[in-house]
């Protein structure tokens, strides 16, 4: 048999950070660019998620942390049951879900404001691999939403989600700031950048 030496071992130093995934995404694009220049792909970076049965408030202080406004939401499968975004939490959904259900905010949870996936639409990857930045803009407005998850299919037919896309982060990269909260004049921003090119 072979002899396969040992490595050198060394201590590892106090305050040792680690590596974490990162997709470079352009600074700047246009409407005529590429879909995939504004896209996040999850196989190049990890999606932030939260369980469907946690708390509300610990899926908005989750968003906080990691500086995004939505989350998947996830069954104890690790399927997707759902998304969350920042205005489910800061909008009226947790006040609707109190006058309806009673109890205070602490005992919301997440599944109880989220958007489940019964309510969710989806791009597939190869009609976003020949698609532009324009028509992801055009279809989150069609959508009234924010984000848009796009899912790659197995040839078993299951569908894994492959990407995300954030109208704020298109925005931000075509160069336009976003409005929180109000995806309408988010859109309108972008059309009016649009017609001035």
């Amino acid at each position: 048999m072979k002899k396969y030496t040992p490595l050198a071992a060394y201590p590892l130093k106090a305050s040792t950070s680690f590596a974490r995934p990162a997709q470079q995404l352009p600074e700047r694009v246009t409407l005529d660019d590429p879909a995939f220049s504004v896209m996040t792909d999850l196989k190049v970076v990890s999606v932030i998620n939260v369980r469907a049965k946690a708390s509300m408030d610990s899926a908005n202080a989750r968003m906080i942390r990691y500086g995004v406004r939505m989350l998947l939401a996830l069954d104890d499968a690790d399927k997707v049951a759902g998304l969350i975004t920042a205005t489910d939490i800061l909008g009226d959904k947790p006040i609707r879900f109190l006058q309806h259900m009673g109890g205070t905010r602490a005992d919301i949870l997440v599944r109880d404001v989220m958007t489940t996936q019964r309510e969710l639409e989806v791009m597939k990857l190869p009609d976003v691999a020949g698609a532009r930045v324009g028509q992801i803009v055009a279809t989150l407005k069609q959508a009234k939403r924010h984000h848009g998850i796009v899912i790659e299919e197995g040839g078993d037919g299951n569908q894994v989600v492959r990407g995300l896309f954030s109208a704020t982060q298109i925005a931000r990269q075509l160069g336009i700031q976003a409005v929180e909260g109000d995806i309408t004049q988010t859109f309108a921003r972008i059309e009016q950048q649009a017609g001035s090119h």
